[in-house]
C-alpha cells in the first residue's frame, strides 16, 4: 500500500508553484480515543483534494478541525501564509467555508435567508445585508440550480436540496478554501455530478477545496489528489491513478476490486467484486 507522511503537495502539479493549504501532524482525540492522529496535509493553490476511507475513519472530523468548529489537541493548519486556527472567527470565516451535511440551525428560515447567512462575515456587526450581498446570494443559488426554491422554507426541502442550499451558502461566503462534508450525500446521480463539476469550476477560477467523499469512483473522476485516512492516519496521498489500487481498497476497505481505465476520461474506473 502506498503510504506518506508528508502529504500531497509534492505529489500534485502545483498551478502556482506554492502550497495554498498546509494541514500538519493534526491530531483531536474523544473520550480517550484517537480520531485524528498526526494528519498531515498539502495542496496547492486552486486544487481539489477528496478525503476518502471507511466510515469512522475521521474524515468529518478532520474537515471540523481544519475550519476551526472543533478544538485541536495540537498542529497547524496553515493557508497562503496565515495561520487559520489563530485568526478572529469572523477573518477565518472570510477566508475558509465549510459546507456540512446537517443544518438544524436553518429551522424556519427561507431559502434565499439560509444562503445569505453566508455573507456575515462581510456584513458590519450592526448593518443589514445589501444590493451587493444579495446579489452574490442569487448567484450562489442559481450556481447550484435552486433559483426557483428562493421562497421555500429550508425545512421543506429534500435532502439533496438542502445539500445545494448549504453549498450556495458556503460558496455566498465567498472563500478561499472550501470544505464539502460528503456534499453528494442524498443527490441523484445528474446532481452529483453537475455539483462536482460546480467545484471544479471554482478551483479553475482558483479556489482549493477539499470534500469528504465515500463515492471512490467520483473521488477518481473529480479530484486532483486522493487522501485516504484509515483510522484517523492517512495512508495513502497523491494523483488518483497512483492511489487507488485494487490492492490499497482490499486493505482499507476490506473489498476487492479492480481499477480499470476509464475510456473517455483515463481516469481510474473501480469495478467492485460483488461475487
Amino acid at each position: 500500500m502506498t503510504t506518506t507522511d508528508h502529504g500531497v503537495g509534492d505529489a500534485v502539479a502545483a498551478r502556482t508553484g506554492e502550497s495554498a493549504l498546509s494541514a500538519h501532524r493534526l491530531v483531536f482525540s474523544r473520550e480517550g480515543r484517537m480520531i485524528i492522529d498526526g494528519v498531515d496535509i498539502d495542496l496547492p493553490v486552486g486544487s481539489f483534494g477528496a478525503v476518502i476511507g471507511p466510515n469512522g475513519a475521521g474524515k468529518s472530523t478532520l474537515l471540523q478541525l481544519m475550519v476551526g468548529t472543533l478544538p485541536i489537541q495540537s498542529g497547524t493548519v496553515v493557508f497562503d501564509g496565515d495561520d487559520v486556527l489563530a485568526l478572529k472567527r469572523r477573518d477565518r470565516a472570510r477566508l475558509v467555508a465549510l459546507s456540512e451535511q446537517h443544518g438544524d440551525g436553518d429551522t424556519g428560515l427561507r431559502v434565499r435567508d439560509v444562503v445569505l447567512l453566508g455573507r456575515t462575515p462581510h456584513i458590519g456587526r450592526w448593518s443589514a445585508e445589501g444590493p451587493d450581498d444579495r446579489r452574490i446570494g442569487a448567484d450562489a443559488l442559481a450556481a447550484v440550480g435552486m433559483t426557483a426554491f428562493a421562497d421555500r422554507p429550508f425545512d421543506t426541502l429534500s435532502g439533496g436540496e438542502r445539500q445545494r442550499v448549504h453549498l450556495a451558502r458556503a460558496l455566498a461566503q465567498e472563500p478561499k478554501l472550501l470544505l464539502l462534508d460528503e456534499p453528494t450525500n442524498h443527490l441523484d446521480v445528474r446532481a452529483q455530478l453537475s455539483l462536482l463539476s460546480l467545484v471544479r469550476a471554482q478551483t479553475a477560477a482558483g479556489l482549493t477545496a477539499v470534500a469528504a467523499l465515500h463515492d471512490l469512483n467520483i473521488a477518481a473522476a473529480y479530484a486532483d489528489a486522493v487522501i485516504v485516512l484509515s483510522a484517523g492516519r492517512v495512508v495513502a496521498a497523491g494523483p488518483a491513478a497512483s492511489v487507488l489500487t485494487g490492492d490499497l481498497i482490499s486493505e482499507v476497505y476490506g473489498v476487492r476490486a479492480d481499477v480499470l481505465e476509464h475510456p473517455r476520461t483515463g481516469r481510474p474506473l473501480i469495478a467492485f467484486d460483488t461475487t
